[in-house]
Protein backbone atom coordinates (compact mmCIF):
# COMPACT_ATOMS: atom_id res chain seq x y z
CA UNK A 1 0.00 0.00 0.00
CA UNK A 2 1.09 3.54 -0.72
CA UNK A 3 2.57 5.42 2.18
CA UNK A 4 0.41 7.94 4.05
CA UNK A 5 1.01 11.52 2.97
CA UNK A 6 -0.35 15.03 3.50
CA UNK A 7 -2.17 17.65 1.46
CA UNK A 8 -1.56 21.17 2.75
CA UNK A 9 -0.47 19.72 6.09
CA UNK A 10 -3.50 17.45 6.55
CA UNK A 11 -2.34 13.84 6.91
CA UNK A 12 -4.16 11.25 4.79
CA UNK A 13 -4.04 7.52 5.44
CA UNK A 14 -5.75 4.60 7.20
CA UNK A 15 -4.80 5.96 10.62
CA UNK A 16 -6.33 9.37 9.92
CA UNK A 17 -9.97 10.52 9.75
CA UNK A 18 -11.32 10.37 6.19
CA UNK A 19 -10.34 13.33 4.03
CA UNK A 20 -13.63 14.79 2.78
CA UNK A 21 -13.57 16.67 -0.51
CA UNK A 22 -16.56 18.86 -1.38
CA UNK A 23 -16.79 18.98 -5.17
CA UNK A 24 -18.16 22.30 -6.43
CA UNK A 25 -18.11 21.35 -10.12
CA UNK A 26 -20.43 23.67 -12.07
CA UNK A 27 -22.85 24.28 -9.22
CA UNK A 28 -21.79 27.92 -9.03
CA UNK A 29 -24.13 28.43 -12.02
CA UNK A 30 -21.80 31.00 -13.54
CA UNK A 31 -21.93 33.33 -10.54
CA UNK A 32 -18.69 34.02 -8.65
CA UNK A 33 -20.60 35.11 -5.56
CA UNK A 34 -22.31 31.73 -5.53
CA UNK A 35 -18.91 30.05 -5.95
CA UNK A 36 -17.61 31.96 -2.94
CA UNK A 37 -20.73 31.02 -0.98
CA UNK A 38 -20.13 27.36 -1.87
CA UNK A 39 -16.61 27.56 -0.44
CA UNK A 40 -18.00 29.11 2.73
CA UNK A 41 -20.64 26.37 2.99
CA UNK A 42 -18.03 23.63 2.53
CA UNK A 43 -15.85 25.15 5.24
CA UNK A 44 -18.78 25.52 7.61
CA UNK A 45 -19.79 21.90 6.98
CA UNK A 46 -16.32 20.77 8.10
CA UNK A 47 -15.04 19.45 4.77
CA UNK A 48 -11.27 19.21 4.47
CA UNK A 49 -11.13 20.50 0.91
CA UNK A 50 -13.20 22.14 -1.77
CA UNK A 51 -12.47 21.10 -5.33
CA UNK A 52 -12.87 23.01 -8.56
CA UNK A 53 -12.63 21.90 -12.17
CA UNK A 54 -10.21 23.84 -14.33
CA UNK A 55 -11.02 23.83 -18.04
CA UNK A 56 -12.69 25.83 -20.75
CA UNK A 57 -14.99 24.46 -23.40
CA UNK A 58 -12.09 24.77 -25.87
CA UNK A 59 -9.58 22.90 -23.69
CA UNK A 60 -11.88 19.95 -23.07
CA UNK A 61 -13.65 19.54 -26.44
CA UNK A 62 -14.36 21.35 -29.72
CA UNK A 63 -17.36 23.34 -30.87
CA UNK A 64 -19.06 20.67 -32.95
CA UNK A 65 -22.44 18.97 -33.17
CA UNK A 66 -21.52 15.83 -35.06
CA UNK A 67 -21.87 12.24 -33.80
CA UNK A 68 -20.57 11.88 -30.26
CA UNK A 69 -20.68 15.61 -29.54
CA UNK A 70 -24.35 15.56 -28.50
CA UNK A 71 -25.11 13.66 -25.29
CA UNK A 72 -27.43 10.68 -25.64
CA UNK A 73 -29.30 9.62 -22.48
CA UNK A 74 -28.81 10.46 -18.85
CA UNK A 75 -28.96 13.71 -16.96
CA UNK A 76 -27.67 15.83 -19.86
CA UNK A 77 -29.68 14.25 -22.69
CA UNK A 78 -29.54 16.30 -25.89
CA UNK A 79 -26.93 18.78 -24.68
CA UNK A 80 -23.98 19.61 -26.92
CA UNK A 81 -20.72 18.95 -25.11
CA UNK A 82 -19.36 22.38 -25.98
CA UNK A 83 -22.43 24.18 -24.67
CA UNK A 84 -22.51 22.08 -21.48
CA UNK A 85 -18.87 22.85 -20.71
CA UNK A 86 -19.36 26.52 -21.54
CA UNK A 87 -22.10 26.60 -18.93
CA UNK A 88 -20.36 24.47 -16.31
CA UNK A 89 -16.77 25.68 -16.43
CA UNK A 90 -15.24 27.78 -13.67
CA UNK A 91 -13.63 30.86 -15.23
CA UNK A 92 -9.90 30.84 -14.73
CA UNK A 93 -9.83 34.44 -13.61
CA UNK A 94 -12.01 33.40 -10.64
CA UNK A 95 -9.45 30.92 -9.37
CA UNK A 96 -7.14 33.27 -7.44
CA UNK A 97 -10.07 34.77 -5.58
CA UNK A 98 -11.58 31.36 -4.84
CA UNK A 99 -8.26 29.99 -3.57
CA UNK A 100 -7.78 33.10 -1.46
CA UNK A 101 -11.24 32.76 0.12
CA UNK A 102 -10.61 29.09 0.88
CA UNK A 103 -7.28 29.90 2.56
CA UNK A 104 -8.93 32.59 4.65
CA UNK A 105 -11.58 30.10 5.80
CA UNK A 106 -9.05 27.35 6.57
CA UNK A 107 -10.23 24.91 3.92
CA UNK A 108 -7.89 23.55 1.23
CA UNK A 109 -8.68 24.34 -2.40
CA UNK A 110 -7.42 22.35 -5.36
CA UNK A 111 -8.77 21.28 -8.73
CA UNK A 112 -9.05 18.81 -11.57
CA UNK A 113 -7.05 20.11 -14.54
CA UNK A 114 -8.17 18.92 -17.97
CA UNK A 115 -5.18 19.87 -20.10
CA UNK A 116 -1.51 20.79 -19.59
CA UNK A 117 -2.22 24.53 -19.60
CA UNK A 118 -4.54 24.00 -16.63
CA UNK A 119 -1.86 21.97 -14.84
CA UNK A 120 0.62 24.81 -15.30
CA UNK A 121 -1.94 27.42 -14.22
CA UNK A 122 -2.88 25.52 -11.05
CA UNK A 123 0.74 24.73 -10.20
CA UNK A 124 1.61 28.43 -10.38
CA UNK A 125 -1.46 29.20 -8.27
CA UNK A 126 -0.10 26.91 -5.53
CA UNK A 127 -2.66 24.11 -5.71
CA UNK A 128 -1.35 21.48 -3.25
CA UNK A 129 -2.69 18.45 -5.16
CA UNK A 130 -4.36 17.41 -8.40
CA UNK A 131 -7.48 15.36 -9.03
CA UNK A 132 -7.71 13.17 -12.11
CA UNK A 133 -11.34 12.88 -13.18
CA UNK A 134 -12.66 9.46 -14.21
CA UNK A 135 -13.03 10.38 -17.88
CA UNK A 136 -9.41 11.60 -17.94
CA UNK A 137 -7.94 8.44 -16.38
CA UNK A 138 -7.15 7.12 -19.86
CA UNK A 139 -5.17 10.30 -20.71
CA UNK A 140 -1.79 9.07 -19.52
CA UNK A 141 0.14 12.05 -20.99
CA UNK A 142 -2.06 14.40 -18.94
CA UNK A 143 -1.52 12.25 -15.83
CA UNK A 144 2.23 12.35 -16.42
CA UNK A 145 2.05 16.14 -16.73
CA UNK A 146 0.40 16.34 -13.31
CA UNK A 147 2.79 13.83 -11.76
CA UNK A 148 5.85 15.77 -12.92
CA UNK A 149 4.93 18.54 -10.48
CA UNK A 150 5.60 16.15 -7.60
CA UNK A 151 2.22 16.88 -6.04
CA UNK A 152 -0.16 14.21 -4.72
CA UNK A 153 -2.60 12.76 -7.25
CA UNK A 154 -6.12 11.63 -6.45
CA UNK A 155 -7.45 9.56 -9.34
CA UNK A 156 -11.05 8.46 -9.92
CA UNK A 157 -11.61 5.12 -11.62
CA UNK A 158 -15.14 5.33 -13.04
CA UNK A 159 -15.50 3.29 -16.28
CA UNK A 160 -11.89 2.11 -15.99
CA UNK A 161 -10.83 -1.47 -16.60
CA UNK A 162 -8.05 -2.99 -14.48
CA UNK A 163 -5.73 -2.42 -17.43
CA UNK A 164 -6.73 1.25 -17.66
CA UNK A 165 -6.02 1.71 -13.97
CA UNK A 166 -2.67 -0.08 -14.19
CA UNK A 167 -1.62 2.16 -17.09
CA UNK A 168 -2.71 5.32 -15.25
CA UNK A 169 -0.88 4.35 -12.05
CA UNK A 170 2.16 3.33 -14.08
CA UNK A 171 2.21 6.64 -15.95
CA UNK A 172 1.92 8.57 -12.69
CA UNK A 173 4.71 6.66 -10.98
CA UNK A 174 7.02 6.72 -14.01
CA UNK A 175 6.63 10.51 -14.12
CA UNK A 176 7.60 10.80 -10.46
CA UNK A 177 4.37 10.64 -8.46
CA UNK A 178 4.95 9.28 -4.98
CA UNK A 179 1.63 10.03 -3.32
CA UNK A 180 -1.40 8.41 -4.92
CA UNK A 181 -5.00 7.73 -3.98
CA UNK A 182 -7.34 5.72 -6.19
CA UNK A 183 -11.00 6.55 -5.74
CA UNK A 184 -13.46 3.82 -6.55
CA UNK A 185 -16.15 5.45 -8.66
CA UNK A 186 -19.24 4.50 -10.61
CA UNK A 187 -19.75 7.10 -13.31
CA UNK A 188 -23.53 7.26 -13.20
CA UNK A 189 -25.19 10.56 -12.40
CA UNK A 190 -26.70 9.60 -10.02
CA UNK A 191 -25.70 5.99 -9.27
CA UNK A 192 -28.05 3.63 -7.41
CA UNK A 193 -26.45 2.24 -4.25
CA UNK A 194 -26.92 -1.27 -5.62
CA UNK A 195 -24.49 -0.47 -8.44
CA UNK A 196 -21.70 0.96 -6.28
CA UNK A 197 -19.89 -2.36 -5.55
CA UNK A 198 -17.88 -0.90 -2.69
CA UNK A 199 -15.86 -4.07 -2.12
CA UNK A 200 -13.96 -3.09 -5.28
CA UNK A 201 -12.36 -0.28 -3.32
CA UNK A 202 -10.21 -2.51 -1.12
CA UNK A 203 -9.19 -4.51 -4.18
CA UNK A 204 -7.84 -1.32 -5.76
CA UNK A 205 -5.46 -0.88 -2.85
CA UNK A 206 -4.34 -4.51 -3.01
CA UNK A 207 -3.84 -4.54 -6.77
CA UNK A 208 -2.14 -1.20 -7.26
CA UNK A 209 -0.50 -0.46 -3.92
CA UNK A 210 -2.21 2.88 -3.30
CA UNK A 211 -4.36 4.47 -0.69
CA UNK A 212 -8.04 4.19 -1.60
CA UNK A 213 -11.25 6.16 -1.28
CA UNK A 214 -14.58 6.82 -2.93
CA UNK A 215 -15.88 9.35 -5.42
CA UNK A 216 -19.56 9.06 -4.59
CA UNK A 217 -22.29 9.92 -7.08
CA UNK A 218 -25.04 8.12 -5.18
CA UNK A 219 -27.87 10.00 -3.55
CA UNK A 220 -27.55 10.70 0.17
CA UNK A 221 -24.70 9.88 2.52
CA UNK A 222 -25.05 6.19 3.37
CA UNK A 223 -22.72 4.89 0.66
CA UNK A 224 -19.89 7.20 1.73
CA UNK A 225 -20.26 6.14 5.36
CA UNK A 226 -20.15 2.49 4.31
CA UNK A 227 -17.00 3.19 2.29
CA UNK A 228 -15.28 4.62 5.36
CA UNK A 229 -16.15 1.45 7.25
CA UNK A 230 -14.47 -0.48 4.44
CA UNK A 231 -11.28 1.58 4.65
CA UNK A 232 -11.77 4.69 2.51
CA UNK A 233 -9.14 7.33 3.30
CA UNK A 234 -10.76 9.93 1.00
CA UNK A 235 -14.41 10.72 0.28
CA UNK A 236 -15.39 13.02 -2.58
CA UNK A 237 -18.96 14.24 -2.94
CA UNK A 238 -20.63 16.90 -5.11
CA UNK A 239 -22.44 19.65 -3.25
CA UNK A 240 -24.59 22.67 -3.99
CA UNK A 241 -26.30 25.43 -2.06
CA UNK A 242 -29.76 24.13 -3.01
CA UNK A 243 -30.76 21.47 -5.52
CA UNK A 244 -33.83 23.55 -6.40
CA UNK A 245 -31.52 26.25 -7.79
CA UNK A 246 -30.53 23.96 -10.65
CA UNK A 247 -27.14 23.61 -12.26
CA UNK A 248 -25.27 20.94 -14.22
CA UNK A 249 -24.69 18.63 -11.24
CA UNK A 250 -27.29 19.83 -8.76
CA UNK A 251 -29.57 16.80 -9.09
CA UNK A 252 -27.04 14.45 -7.45
CA UNK A 253 -25.35 16.98 -5.14
CA UNK A 254 -25.66 17.36 -1.38
CA UNK A 255 -27.02 20.52 0.19
CA UNK A 256 -24.98 22.16 2.99
CA UNK A 257 -26.77 20.48 5.90
CA UNK A 258 -26.36 17.11 4.18
CA UNK A 259 -22.67 17.78 3.57
CA UNK A 260 -22.25 18.58 7.27
CA UNK A 261 -23.97 15.31 8.14
CA UNK A 262 -21.71 13.45 5.70
CA UNK A 263 -18.61 14.89 7.37
CA UNK A 264 -19.86 14.01 10.86
CA UNK A 265 -21.04 10.53 9.95
CA UNK A 266 -17.89 9.64 8.01
CA UNK A 267 -15.70 10.70 10.91
CA UNK A 268 -17.90 8.87 13.39
CA UNK A 269 -17.64 5.75 11.21
CA UNK A 270 -13.86 6.04 11.16
CA UNK A 271 -13.67 6.54 14.93
CA UNK A 272 -15.96 3.55 15.43
CA UNK A 273 -13.52 1.28 13.59
CA UNK A 274 -10.92 1.56 16.35
CA UNK A 275 -8.75 -1.52 16.66
CA UNK A 276 -9.03 -5.10 17.88
CA UNK A 277 -10.03 -4.53 21.48
CA UNK A 278 -11.56 -6.91 24.02
CA UNK A 279 -10.91 -4.97 27.22
CA UNK A 280 -13.59 -3.01 28.98
CA UNK A 281 -13.87 0.57 27.76
CA UNK A 282 -14.88 3.61 29.77
CA UNK A 283 -18.43 3.67 28.40
CA UNK A 284 -19.02 0.10 29.65
CA UNK A 285 -18.01 0.56 33.27
CA UNK A 286 -21.46 1.49 34.51
CA UNK A 287 -22.98 -1.49 32.71
CA UNK A 288 -20.83 -4.20 34.28
CA UNK A 289 -23.06 -4.49 37.36
CA UNK A 290 -26.03 -5.32 35.15
CA UNK A 291 -24.58 -8.63 33.98
CA UNK A 292 -26.07 -11.80 35.44
CA UNK A 293 -24.72 -13.44 38.57
CA UNK A 294 -25.76 -15.89 41.30
CA UNK A 295 -28.16 -14.57 43.94
CA UNK A 296 -29.98 -16.02 46.91
CA UNK A 297 -33.66 -15.94 45.88
CA UNK A 298 -35.15 -17.55 49.02
CA UNK A 299 -34.14 -17.46 52.70
CA UNK A 300 -31.83 -20.33 53.64
CA UNK A 301 -30.97 -21.52 57.12
CA UNK A 302 -27.36 -22.25 58.05
CA UNK A 303 -26.50 -25.83 57.10
CA UNK A 304 -29.43 -26.17 54.69
CA UNK A 305 -28.47 -27.67 51.34
CA UNK A 306 -28.67 -25.20 48.48
CA UNK A 307 -31.06 -26.05 45.63
CA UNK A 308 -32.30 -24.31 42.51
CA UNK A 309 -35.13 -22.97 44.65
CA UNK A 310 -32.53 -21.04 46.67
CA UNK A 311 -30.02 -19.87 44.09
CA UNK A 312 -30.59 -18.47 40.61
CA UNK A 313 -28.70 -16.63 37.90
CA UNK A 314 -30.30 -13.17 37.71
CA UNK A 315 -29.39 -9.55 37.27
CA UNK A 316 -27.53 -7.59 38.74
CA UNK A 317 -23.95 -8.79 38.58
CA UNK A 318 -22.59 -8.58 42.13
CA UNK A 319 -22.58 -12.29 42.91
CA UNK A 320 -20.58 -15.27 41.70
CA UNK A 321 -20.47 -15.83 37.96
CA UNK A 322 -23.34 -18.02 36.65
CA UNK A 323 -20.84 -20.67 35.54
CA UNK A 324 -20.45 -21.63 39.23
CA UNK A 325 -24.12 -22.55 39.69
CA UNK A 326 -23.51 -26.30 39.71
CA UNK A 327 -20.48 -25.87 41.99
CA UNK A 328 -22.67 -24.46 44.75
CA UNK A 329 -25.87 -26.47 44.35
CA UNK A 330 -25.93 -29.37 46.80
CA UNK A 331 -23.57 -27.59 49.19
CA UNK A 332 -24.69 -26.44 52.65
CA UNK A 333 -25.14 -22.79 53.49
CA UNK A 334 -22.28 -21.58 55.69
CA UNK A 335 -24.66 -19.22 57.53
CA UNK A 336 -28.19 -17.95 57.34
CA UNK A 337 -28.74 -16.52 53.88
CA UNK A 338 -31.30 -13.85 53.08
CA UNK A 339 -33.28 -13.48 49.88
CA UNK A 340 -31.63 -10.82 47.66
CA UNK A 341 -28.04 -11.43 48.79
CA UNK A 342 -25.39 -11.81 46.08
CA UNK A 343 -23.82 -15.25 46.53
CA UNK A 344 -20.13 -15.40 47.52
CA UNK A 345 -17.86 -18.37 48.16
CA UNK A 346 -17.72 -17.72 51.91
CA UNK A 347 -21.50 -18.23 52.07
CA UNK A 348 -21.15 -21.85 50.92
CA UNK A 349 -19.93 -24.66 53.17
Amino acid sequence: MSRPFAIAGRAIGPDQPPYVIAEMSGNHNGDIDRALALIEAAAEAGADAVKLQTYTADTITIDHDGPGFVIQGGLWEGRRLYELYEEAHTPWDWHPRLFERAAKLGITAFSSPFDPTAVKFLDELGAPAFKVASFELVDTPLIACMAQTGKPLIMSTGLASPEDIAEAVGAARFAGAQDLVLLHCTSGYPTPASQMHLRTMADLGTRYGTLVGLSDHSMGTAVSVAAVALGACVIEKHFTLARADGGPDSAFSLEPDELARLVRDCRDAWEALGGVHYEEVEAEKASREHRRSLYVVADVAAGEVLTEAHVRSIRPGHGLAPKHLYDVLGKPAARDLKRGEPLAWEMVG
